[in-house]
Order: C-alpha cells, then sequence, then structure tokens
C-alpha cells in the first residue's frame, strides 16, 4: 500500500484524487490546500489541511500545484521522510527542494472541471534521483496508468513547448473559429465534425502529411479573401503568420 498526500485543490489534484482513491493499493492520507472552501471537496471522503504543520507521514506528497508556487511550498514542507513530486511540465526536478527527497509525477494531459479523464490512457512522465524513488513513482504511475515513461527535466521542458502547440495553441483557435462563426449567425456545431476528424487523423497519419487548406495548396487568392475578411489587426496577423508556417513547410512561398 502506497501512502500519499495531495498538495493542491485545483483540476490536476481533483483529476488525481480521482484516479488514486479508486486503487485499493493507494491510500490518500490527506489533501492540503490554502483555500479551505476549496478543500469542501474533498473532506467528505478524505482528511483535509490547511495547516502545514498537521500535514500527515506518507511515502509520496504529490504537489498538484501552480508553476510559481512549487518552488515556495516544497522549501515549507516540514518533513522528515518522504518523497516529494511535483505536476508540472516545465518546472525542473532540481527546483524543489533538496531537503527532501524529490521527482517528479507530470501527467500529460489537458484536466478541465466537469471533465471526466481515462487515466488509464494517460502518459504519466516521471524523473527521480535515484533508483528506489524511481521505482516507488513507476508503482504508483502503473496503478492509474497504462503509459508510464521515464522523461528527464530538459525533455519534460521540451514535451511540455509542444504540449502547448499541440492543445492550447489548437484550442485557442477553436475559440478564434467560433467567433467568426458567432459574428455571422452560423452555429459552431457544424465545425464539430471536422475537428474531430483533424484529431483523428493524426492517429493513422503524421502531421506533416495531414495538413491541408489554402496555404498548402497555395491558394493565395482564398488567403487574400480570408485576409479582408478579418477586421481585427491581430487576428490578420495570426491567420498571416500560420499561413506563412504552413507555406514555408511545404516549400511554397506567399
Amino acid at each position: 500500500m502506497i501512502r500519499i498526500v495531495i498538495l493542491g485543490t485545483g483540476n490536476v489534484a481533483k483529476h488525481l484524487f480521482d484516479a488514486f482513491i479508486a486503487q485499493n493499493t493507494i491510500e490518500i492520507v490527506q489533501v492540503y490546500g490554502r483555500n479551505r472552501r476549496a478543500l469542501d471537496k474533498f473532506k467528505a471522503r478524505i482528511d483535509v489541511t490547511s495547516d502545514f504543520s498537521k500535514i500527515k507521514e506518507a511515502d509520496v506528497y504529490i504537489m498538484a500545484i501552480s508553476d510559481d508556487a512549487i518552488v515556495d511550498v516544497s522549501k515549507k514542507l516540514p518533513l522528515q521522510k518522504g518523497l516529494v513530486v511535483h505536476t508540472s511540465g516545465s518546472i525542473p526536478m532540481t527546483s524543489l527542494s533538496n531537503n527532501t527527497r524529490r521527482g517528479v509525477f507530470y501527467p500529460l494531459q489537458t484536466f478541465s472541471a466537469n471533465r471526466k479523464v481515462v487515466f488509464k490512457e494517460v502518459p504519466m512522465c516521471i524523473e527521480a534521483e535515484n533508483r528506489v524513488d524511481y521505482d516507488l513513482l513507476h508503482e504508483l504511475a502503473s496503478n492509474i496508468s497504462n503509459a508510464v515513461i521515464q522523461i528527464d527535466s530538459d525533455q519534460r521542458k521540451s514535451l511540455h513547448l509542444a504540449a502547448v502547440f499541440a492543445n492550447n495553441f489548437s484550442n485557442h483557435m477553436y475559440l478564434k473559429a467560433q467567433e467568426v462563426c458567432e459574428q455571422n449567425s452560423i452555429p459552431f456545431d457544424i465545425l464539430r465534425p471536422l475537428i474531430k476528424e483533424t484529431a483523428a487523423k493524426i492517429q493513422d497519419l503524421p502531421p506533416l502529411d495531414a495538413q491541408t487548406g489554402p496555404a498548402k495548396r497555395n491558394n493565395l487568392g482564398t488567403i487574400e479573401k480570408h485576409l479582408a475578411q478579418l477586421e481585427n489587426e491581430n487576428e490578420k496577423k495570426i491567420y498571416s503568420l500560420l499561413s506563412k508556417s504552413i507555406q514555408n513547410t511545404y516549400g511554397k512561398k506567399l
């Protein structure tokens, strides 16, 4: 039985909590959070605290908190033993206090409130300073995921950058598409099958082969018409920059 304490009350903490509590080989002994009201969603099922001095003993302490708080919180943890890990994609393992054993437990997924995640399909990227701690994290991760991967801090930094392009930026493009639809009284739902197929294609094709559209086809007339339709200068720049990037990729010029 692996005993864990979760530090944090946000989306990542909540999803990890739900994944761990369903396992009979893992015991969540406590959830820590600064915001007492945010702890309400946990306290009916587990012990909670907002006091550092009352954090219980555990095998692993999982810091599912904001990147900016990781260094400060790791220094404040009054621990004599146990492995401290964070869940960030961009913070080096060495940013954690060297007064404790340390590691990384990074789930490569997007987490939103009230959106269920199938954790068995989530890649768990782990890192530790020694073999014993790595084996502990591997065992912990394997309880909730079928894809446990050893990734060091430099690789994880690059992986997080790639994830921002693949997820955060693409989602922002969905928002821009929705705004164009709303401005012209078109239901955004019409685009959902296209978005679904776009994501499905790269399960079978590399992105380089999956690309379509006027920039790939070098259809300059269509590109100029689209730019003329956009009134917002920032959106014109986004459209032009992305089109140029596609053109450069396929050896064509605008």
